[in-house]
């Protein structure tokens, strides 16, 4: 160790900088290596602090410990001069993992031997300055300097930055002469014009502050070199990747088969309904295939028969297409369960993986025991895998495992289990099944995918992607995560969700108050709304807790341009105009979209006989209180009329239940505080409102709902309003069309409708209106 620290200060690092080194395994080794390597080309004193420096920076940043050796010569040899030196020699070896390198493509890629002579800088940044000449001398010192050192470190690549800084400097100098007072002035940023009329709420700050990819489409964020993700074909200079003999020769001829296009896949597992954090994949998924020209698979998981019904199928495919999104073609695992059951006796053949007789219970977790038949000799292994297939053994009986270690310490995970349950697609044909982390990178390769899309928990198996792909010496895709999405209020795992139906606390998996797939789209929420709340959220690598009144106001968003207006009153207070005749009725024409007219309109019945909201009346007068009351008349929305109360009729308790009103136009009487929404020779309708399904932000978190999430269920999150009355508008509504009720929210036809009752679900509110009392 001693030894090791002062080898590291003879190359100029201080003593605490070597210390810190030596904590660090992998750098310390690779530093110690490239300074005995410049020290057989150099001598021990020809290290100086200039070539130390380099290759610190060297050793701390290569990836491939292979080139350690050829790039330290090119640091000692003086080849490797400087940090973009070093940083263009680094990006060249990453480029080229193939042996022998091209010396002379390196050197030219590396700028090795180029000389840039104070001439050549002069002479660079006077044409520079001349092209800016007319701006600099209008803005003087607030001028935008750095534009000037970018283009001259673009004009001269290899030249030394401090030098070419001075020259920039020098020439600005002669040109504009020493800064002035006015030079040293602050200069102002320009403010942005507010739009007229417009209100910066505190909803609208919220939803900015989490988007993280502000006013860019999803296709934006997606496109082209946004995530920095490799190109076909350019595996291998992804971080982590694992390069082989055969590697060059796989993605050779994987280019031959994929043209160099972009191939995604989709792959969930059919025992479940889909749900929110599902969509943010969909449109990573199947979004960043449509933004570069791609394509994306929809594969089904169907490795587990005992979990799989025919309905998850169905409405998988059914929600990947709701959201906009068609696949290029529809695959399953079990597709490749023949080719997989191969691999898995060339695996056993290679040595890879070995049967083994370790019950379940003591395979779970990560602190699993060694197992005692892990060197059984290959020859044994493929007998009792055939005896395996064959059904010879019962289930938890044998497995088949890979011989291997996860990221996250997890020993040989298990590649083949038993089980005797008939497939879907296949019925009796196998008792084994692959599992997850054997099918996954399998299929991916078998599909030639090139860009392995999961969530970060995938992560830890990453490394056994690679390792399994190479140890079948088969294509090799990169495997790329980003954060889950997640929502405050709710749950959605598939065993919680299950608990909850059948529990009877919601109805099913469609039940509105929950955030699967299909829940929101009976609720009301436009496919649109939550791509565009994917794209808000953004393509982010860290996980997301994501409160839902942001996906509501992108609902609003959307529905504010699309739902057409229709009047409703949920608590209805019958009111008689008694100065109209008894049987007159005149024709309302109300416009889909008040704010506009163009979008055509429909008309409503008024008759003598109207309803009105029972809370847009009071009977006693109170302060800032706008609406009807005794003494104070309010107008009726697109009726033309304004209505004062001429007598409250109330009923045996005390409750006012008819009003008598007298009205006149609006255009003769003044102007009242409020108009309000009302209906005559109404439908009746049944109104579901929802409200949170829980009482807190986070219902699994046992430190806040000690007792599980079924005790957190919020009694009030589903309020059933089964007279509520509605305009004629909506008479030939189909299930799922969406209104908004003026005044009251944005409502979806349920299923449940009948021909006799229609059923609407409220899908939001409106915005408040801290105005309107």
């Amino acid at each position: 160790m001693a030894d090791t620290l002062t080898l590291f200060t003879s190359i100029g690092l201080s003593e605490q900088k070597a210390k810190e080194t030596l904590k660090n395994e992998a750098l310390s080794s690779a530093l110690k290596e490239a300074i005995i390597q410049a020290q057989r080309v150099r001598g021990a004193s020809g290290v100086d602090k200039a070539v130390g420096t380099l290759l610190y920076s060297m050793a701390s940043r290569l990836k491939d410990p292979k080139r350690l050796a050829f790039l330290s010569d090119s640091i000692v040899l003086c080849k490797i001069c400087t940090e973009l030196q070093l940083a263009a020699a680094l990006e060249f070896v990453k480029s080229h993992p193939e042996d022998p390198i091209n010396q002379k493509e390196f050197e030219q890629a590396c700028g090795v031997g180029v000389v840039i002579t104070p001439e050549q800088i002069e002479e660079a940044v006077e044409s520079i300055i001349k092209k800016h000449k007319e701006q600099l001398l209008k803005e003087r010192y607030h001028f935008n300097m750095g534009l000037l050192m970018g283009e001259a470190r673009s004009a001269l690549k290899w030249a030394d930055g401090k030098v070419v800084k001075n020259e920039v400097d020098l020439q600005v100098l002669h040109l504009l002469g020493p800064k002035t007072e006015a030079d040293l002035e602050k200069k102002l940023k320009p403010q942005k014009a507010k739009a007229a009329g417009a209100e910066v709420k505190k909803e609208d700050l919220v939803v900015t502050e989490g988007m993280s990819r502000e006013g860019r489409s999803l296709m934006e964020q997606l496109r082209g070199e946004a995530l920095k993700f490799h190109k076909p074909g350019e595996n291998y200079k992804t971080e982590g990747y694992v390069i082989t003999p055969n590697t060059m020769d796989l993605l050779k001829k994987h280019m031959e088969i994929t043209g160099g296009q972009i191939r995604t896949r989709f792959p969930p597992e059919p025992n479940g309904i889909l749900h929110i954090g599902h969509a943010k994949a969909i449109n990573f998924n199947f979004g960043y295939a449509k933004a570069n020209n791609g394509i994306c698979f929809l594969r089904y998981d169907d490795t587990n028969p005992e979990k799989e019904e025919e309905k998850y199928f169905t409405a998988i495919r059914d929600m990947v297409e709701w959201l906009g999104y068609k696949p290029h073609a529809v695959t399953h695992a079990s597709d490749n369960f023949q080719q997989l059951y191969d691999l898995a006796v060339d695996l056993v053949r290679r040595g890879h993986a070995y049967v083994c007789h370790q019950k379940g219970e003591e395979l779970k977790g990560h602190n699993i025991p060694p197992s005692p038949w892990r060197d059984r000799p290959a020859e044994e292994s493929l007998v009792l895998f055939e005896r395996m297939k064959k059904g010879l053994f019962a289930e938890g009986e044998a497995t088949l495992r890979m011989k291997m270690v996860m990221e996250d310490g997890k020993l040989d995970p298990v590649a083949y289990r038993i089980k005797y349950t008939p497939h879907h697609r296949t019925g009796d044909q196998w008792c084994i099944y692959p599992t997850y982390d054997y099918t996954h990178c399998l299929c991916d390769s078998i599909e030639n995918i090139t860009h392995s899309l999961c969530t970060k928990e995938f992560q830890a198996r990453r490394s056994s992607y690679f390792w399994l792909c190479n140890a079948l010496d088969l294509y090799c895709p990169v495997q790329w995560e980003y954060g889950r999405l997640n929502l405050t209020y709710t749950v959605v795992s598939k065993r919680k969700i299950i608990k909850l139906v059948e529990s009877g606390v919601v109805r099913d998996w469609d039940d509105p108050r929950l955030f699967t797939l299909t829940a929101l789209r009976r609720r009301g929420f436009p496919a649109e709304a939550i791509n565009n709340f994917c794209a808000r959220v953004g393509v982010t690598v860290s996980q997301t807790t994501t409160e839902p009144h942001l996906l509501e106001a992108c609902v609003r968003d959307v529905l504010n341009d699309t739902a057409p207006r229709a009047m409703a009153v949920l608590e209805p207070l019958k009111v008689t105009v008694t100065n109209l005749p008894e049987h007159s009725q005149s024709d309302v024409r109300v416009p889909n979209f008040p704010a506009n007219e163009a979008m055509g309109s429909h008309t409503v019945p008024f008759a003598r006989t109207i309803f009105i909201e029972h809370s847009d009346f009071r009977e006693v007068m109170e302060k800032s209180y706008k609406r009807l009351t005794p003494d104070q008349p309010v107008g009726l929305r697109h009726a033309g009329y304004v209505i004062s109360c001429q007598k409250v009729i109330k009923d045996a308790r005390g409750k006012v239940v008819e009003l008598e009103v007298t009205c006149c136009s609006s255009e003769t009487a003044e102007k009242p505080k409020a108009f309000i929404h009302w209906v005559s020779q109404p439908l009746m309708c049944e109104v579901r409102l929802y409200e949170r399904l829980f009482l807190h932000k986070h219902p699994e978190d046992q430190s806040v709902v000690p007792n599980g999430f079924l005790s957190d269920i919020n009694p009030s999150s589903m309020h059933v309003i089964s007279d509520a009355l509605v305009d004629t508008s909506v008479r030939g509504a189909k299930v799922l069309d969406k209104f908004q009720f003026e005044r009251v929210g944005y409502f979806s036809l349920d299923p449940d409708s009948t021909a006799e009752k229609l059923v609407f679900n409220r899908t939001v509110t409106l915005k408040e209106d801290p105005g309107k009392m």
